[in-house]
């Protein structure tokens, strides 16, 4: 993320006393004299030596770097089509459906989440046409992007923390397993951070391009999803936790694009351009603006605009209710089960960050932000699993916090033994990424179907595809390839999406007294309709196959004309 301190030691550099890896030590500025001050004829005596640190070359850590987002991009997109759409994935293929063909799309507060999800993908579909993988592709790039935007938080946390924080979630089976899914939460994520790095850069510059960055981040997440006023005000007690820490502890580090004895003022550095009025209205102007391009359709919807803030009201009612209720301790048994390195390492960082000689506010910042999301969506009742991606983001850093930490600590105890200093630094690591390496292979690529896994949530079931093919060749041998079949079950998502080409497909959701053999090919219901479905269809369909499992809980049954139903 912009331009790179550069992390090799300069003869200047190893003068200066560092509390850990990257994160230089304002107290030390405290300890230099001021040049020329306290000259004697005697010479003065040798400095203390400087805490031992290990850094990266600058092409070592590129190559790292490199590594990490590849690792990561190869386990978003490998067999990305393999698991079938998810019920919530059906209804976003289904308005991004129509988008696309029709050029029709208005905001729902009622039911949905906000409308940059599709009209992000919007050009994607356009250009390589309506597929599983076309719509999940969206979600993987702004997976790989949110850990692109980890690794240049070494900025504030030091290069090890933001290097193993980035590892975490390129192998993260929370992270992995959403960012493969067509749903909102991973892009609403990537903003999230985008807001928080580009706070941190214009705290640090002042530049305009920067607060104008941080504005469009945050007008993006509240184009995504209503819960961003969560997020937000989270992320405002988070620093005001770090900075009341920090005054309260005293003697704080500060990070690697400050220089010792001075505290970054993006504002005070805005205000000497002369412009800041202009630049914070713009930034305004521009918050407003994309809120209302993506709430108004564009300017096509008028009524987007004041649905957007009925959300709100809407959100607060369900976050409350018993629907999707489930416990207040239920995020960390999830954690413990899925991404219990994360949530661990997260804790330990978060007690190094608080309790430390010499605090960096960064590293308080991102464990308050991430233990504050944590109490705050586990007191509200309503709870899904996709959610916990929102604070497993800040608890991984903190995480990272602790891996660059326990190698501070090990530098010590080996002075003069860098290859040493650095096996111990990554001690943690093999075992964090390891368990994280096999949960993701197991839920995403094993049983992704599986609800014993807690990611694995409501999940379409593989068989289920099964039924898609038989109704294919249903058509098939008919002779069409859209064929007309109606839907007397009332769960049928995804199946819209996986017959969005067929238009003589019928989504009822109920049973009706009688089908026509002629244009109706086959009928779809559910297994607790088995009894009225004999009744009505026995004279002119036959029963294909047995139970075609559509998610936990709800199996569904197809009857096709006798004379398509097949062998038997």
């Amino acid at each position: 993320m912009g331009k790179q301190v550069a992390t090799g030691s300069t003869k200047r550099n190893r003068k200066k006393a560092r509390g850990d890896w990257g994160a230089v030590s304002s107290s030390s500025a405290k300890r230099q004299p001021a040049e020329g001050a306290g000259r004697r004829k005697q010479a003065a005596p040798p400095p203390p030596p400087a805490a031992p640190t290990f850094e990266l070359s600058a092409r070592a850590w590129a190559y790292a770097s490199i590594a990490v987002l590849l690792a990561a991009a190869l386990l978003r997109l490998y067999a990305l089509e393999l698991k079938p759409l998810h019920h919530d994935e059906g209804v976003n293929g289904f308005f991004l459906t129509n988008l696309l063909r029709k050029n029709s799309y208005a905001y729902d507060p009622a039911n949905y989440h906000g409308p940059t999800l599709y009209y992000l993908t919007l050009p994607f579909v356009a250009a390589g046409g309506l597929s599983t993988f076309a719509v999940r592709l969206v979600p993987v790039l702004f997976g790989v992007g949110t850990v692109w935007l980890v690794l240049g938080l070494r900025r504030w946390v030091g290069w090890v923390a933001a290097l193993s924080a980035a590892a975490l979630v390129a192998v993260s089976p929370g992270f992995v397993f959403y960012s493969r899914y067509f749903i909102h939460e991973m892009p609403f994520v990537f903003f999230t951070l985008g807001l928080v790095v580009a706070a941190l850069r214009f705290r640090e510059s002042g530049a305009p391009s920067d607060l104008l960055l941080a504005s469009a981040s945050a007008a993006m997440m509240f184009a995504t999803k209503e819960t961003a006023f969560i997020s937000v005000g989270t992320l405002c007690l988070a620093w005001l936790t770090a900075v009341s820490w920090e005054r309260l502890k005293g003697d704080a580090r500060v990070g690697r694009g400050e220089r010792e004895g001075e505290r970054a003022d993006g504002w005070a550095r805005l205000r000497e351009g002369g412009s800041a009025g202009f630049i914070v209205a713009s930034a305004a102007v521009l918050f407003v603006l994309i809120w209302v391009a993506f709430y108004t359709s564009f300017f096509f919807n008028s009524k987007g605009l004041a649905d957007s803030f009925k959300a709100f009201a809407i959100w607060q009612k369900t976050g409350m209710s018993e629907f999707h209720g489930k416990p207040w301790d239920t995020y960390v048994r999830w954690l413990l089960k899925e991404d219990a390195a994360i949530l661990v390492l997260g804790a330990l960082g978060a007690a190094v960050a608080l309790f430390e000689r010499r605090r960096n506010r960064f590293a308080v910042f991102f464990a308050a932000w991430g233990f504050g999301l944590l109490a705050a969506y586990s007191l509200i009742s309503y709870k899904t699993p996709w959610l916990v991606l929102n604070f497993l983001l800040p608890l991984a850093v903190a995480a990272g916090y602790a891996v660059q930490a326990f190698g501070a600590r090990a530098a010590r105890w080996w002075r003069g033994r860098p290859a040493a200093r650095w096996q111990a630094a990554v001690a943690l690591l093999p075992l964090a990424l390891g368990l994280g390496l096999y949960e993701t292979f197991v839920i995403n690529f094993r049983e992704y179907d599986n609800d014993r896994y807690p990611y694995v949530y409501s999940q379409t079931q593989r068989h289920f595809l099964d039924l898609v093919r038989e109704i294919e060749r249903v058509g098939e041998r008919a002779g069409t390839r859209e064929p007309g079949f109606a839907t007397a079950s009332p769960d049928y998502w995804p199946l819209p999406w996986y017959f969005s080409d067929n238009s003589h497909a019928g989504y009822e959701g109920r049973l009706s007294t009688y089908y026509d053999p002629k244009s109706t090919l086959a009928v779809i219901g559910k297994e607790e309709q088995l009894p009225q479905l004999e009744r009505v269809l026995a004279d002119s369909y036959a029963r294909v196959g047995g139970l075609y499992p559509l998610r936990p809980g709800v199996n569904l049954v197809l009857y096709a004309r006798s004379d398509l139903a097949g062998p038997r």
